[in-house]
């Protein structure tokens, strides 16, 4: 098969304690148009209808969509649905991977008259601390075991990916969305978004670039168990700066090199960059968001959804 399809739905309901009477939000949940993506369709339904709805790219380049509320409103329901296609994505040449960790270290570093390549200047913003990647010798000194000296970049961050698999339990109780790197690191433990953040620090605190991935990954349900809608969840990975490549992705939650299951919505620094939905309001009291994702292969839609069979006629 040269590429396969995916259906998402990824919905997101608050009930405000309060009534809200304004609020502002910025919504990412469009997928990226990549070489090997392709966005079939996007549908972006907003319960109830905003006073203000806007569209542009932030400074990465992901689509942004900006609503506004001026009038009272007591919830607030998004349902964002999309068809995507992939194909597999390049691997690196004979000649990246022969690079060495400490031969991209120092091509990023800076120098006053050293005239940088443009994928190098577009790298060196994934290079520095962001709001929740610190730079640390801890996670320096714990990457030590994958990046030995003379070893290529390409080998040595995919030893990191499965180190941190190997010694991290997936927890979803572990940590909060704004745990600090810090205790997840100490801990051992956390989600995808953790393991994300702990990848990327030790990554950087060795003087590499590398950036947050935002998206979805299609799960596979116990052996005789049927898929349930609304079971699955955003998912998170890591890009790492391969000169002469791009950028090589490593889903260290998977100890895998992401292919034709992971979905991408898009990038940024650190979660903070990237959140699918981050707002400002006036009231609302205490809520917590009720959200249900579903990734569904094309061949399994029509059974899923009752009105699968037409929608897959309407599509193709």
């Amino acid at each position: 098969m040269t590429f396969i399809r995916y259906h998402v739905r990824h919905e997101t309901l608050y009930q405000y304690d309060q009534v809200v009477g304004e609020s502002h939000h910025l919504l990412r949940l469009t997928p990226r148009a990549l070489g090997w993506q392709k966005n079939l369709e996007h549908h972006l339904a907003i319960a109830p209808e905003p006073s203000v709805r806007r569209s542009f790219l932030d400074s990465f380049g992901n689509r942004i969509s900006a609503i506004h509320f001026t009038a009272d409103h007591e919830y607030l329901e998004i349902i964002s649905e999309f068809w995507v296609e992939l194909r597999k994505r390049p691997r690196p040449s004979a000649e990246a991977l022969k690079v060495t960790w400490e031969v991209v270290r120092d091509s990023l570093r800076y120098s006053a008259d050293r005239k940088y390549p443009p994928d190098h200047l577009q790298a060196t913003a994934f290079r520095f601390v962001s709001p929740n990647v610190p730079i640390d010798s801890q996670y320096a000194a714990y990457a030590g075991e994958a990046f030995q000296p003379g070893r290529s970049l390409v080998d040595a961050a995919d030893h990191l990916m499965k180190m941190i698999h190997r010694d991290f339990s997936f927890d979803p109780t572990a940590t909060e969305t704004f745990t600090p790197v810090e205790e997840a690191f100490r801990a051992r433990r956390g989600v995808c978004q953790d393991f994300s953040h702990i990848m990327i620090a030790c990554l950087r605190s060795l003087g590499l670039a590398a950036r947050y991935m935002s998206g979805y990954i299609l799960t596979h349900p116990p052996e005789g168990k049927e898929r349930l809608v609304g079971a699955d969840a955003t998912h998170a990975w890591v890009a790492v700066f391969v000169p002469g490549f791009g950028w090589l992705e490593l889903d260290p939650t998977n100890a895998l090199w992401p292919d034709l299951e992971h979905i991408t919505l898009g990038w940024g620094r650190d979660f903070s960059d990237i959140t699918p939905m981050r707002g400002v309001l006036l009231g609302g009291g205490d809520h917590e968001p009720e959200i249900a994702v579903t990734v569904v292969p094309e061949q399994e839609f029509a059974s899923l959804y009752q009105d699968g069979a037409t929608y897959l006629e309407e599509l193709s």
